[in-house]
């Protein structure tokens, strides 16, 4: 029997939104560690970001309230993103780890299924906003979105980004980066049962997760893994411990590939950072414009 699985290719990890309280405090922290910071941009709902894009075609969304009043009324309105924004700011603070993105053809199936699935977050989002790439040439970006959360989500969310219309220049210098960061590895997510999420992130996804054991569940994307971990086996992975869980399903890490973690260290201790060492892989935890643990995997990329 062909599954699904052999059917369609697995989607991609798109990006990770990272709520920030100032653009301006997250472009300094990531460009300490050793990132190149795309322009600010602006969405026409009151949020804005400055990205930092990757080779393999992931990227992180630091998002910050830059018009507050414009954001709450497209709260009122039923904006969807900038409702769990808000969401997510009144439960955590304004800096955090707030949503897992996915790739996709088409928003609207996506829509209809997390409906027929019971896990959609609200309606799909359509907006368009100008995009400037690293030449400095500008022109117009549009998108639609898909929205999933599970049951007591707490804050967090899913969606899918579908990119009607991208401008055609490519990003260029925007994804070479100091450190060496080619892309991402993998996303960690908190849970004290991974497998009750299985469900969920089949229904999301439309892949089968993988590896499901008492203590870890891991979801093969086409650029990344999603790896829903206790607690204690965070704590024994990383050397971390959670210090203020943040739901039932919590958005805790995300995990690089980095070709030269030499490189990346003497980058990290040049800039003063706070890091720390674990088999092999250096874990930088959590400041102001840095919502998440970061884990800079050598890889061979």
């Amino acid at each position: 029997m062909v599954s699904e699985d052999d059917v369609h290719p697995p989607r991609k990890l798109d990006h990770c939104v990272l709520p920030t309280a100032d653009l301006a405090v997250a472009r300094g922290r990531l460009e300490t560690l050793g990132f190149t910071v795309a322009a600010d941009a602006a969405h026409p709902f009151g949020t804005g970001n400055c990205c930092v894009f990757f080779a393999d075609g992931s990227y992180l969304e630091p998002l910050s309230r830059v018009a507050p009043q414009a954001a709450l009324e497209a709260e009122a309105a039923g904006n969807v993103f900038v409702q769990r924004d808000g969401v997510f700011r009144e439960k955590f603070g304004d800096e955090g780890f707030s949503a897992v993105v996915l790739g996709t053809g088409d928003a609207d199936e996506d829509h209809k299924r997390f409906v027929d699935s019971g896990i959609s977050a609200g309606d799909p989002l359509s907006f368009s906003r100008p995009f400037r790439d690293s030449s400095g040439q500008e022109a117009t970006a549009s998108f639609r979105l898909a929205f999933a959360a599970p049951e007591d989500s707490d804050g967090h969310f899913f969606f899918t980004c579908q990119r009607v219309n991208l401008a055609s220049a490519g990003r260029g210098a925007l994804e070479t980066h100091p450190n060496g960061v080619t892309g991402t590895a993998r996303i960690i997510l908190l849970a004290s049962a991974p497998a009750d999420h299985a469900g969920f992130l089949e229904a999301f996804s439309t892949k089968t997760p993988e590896s499901v054991q008492e203590d870890q569940l891991d979801l093969p994307l086409g650029n990344a893994v999603l790896s829903v971990m206790t607690p204690g086996r965070y704590r024994e992975t990383f050397g971390l411990d959670r210090v203020a869980p943040r739901g039932r399903l919590d958005l805790a890490a995300i995990a690089f590939q980095c070709p030269d973690i030499a490189r990346l260290r003497t980058q990290l201790s040049r800039q003063d950072v706070l890091f720390a060492e674990q088999a092999g892989s250096i874990i930088v935890p959590p400041a102001a414009g840095q919502g998440a643990v970061f884990v800079f995997e050598e890889s061979s990329q």
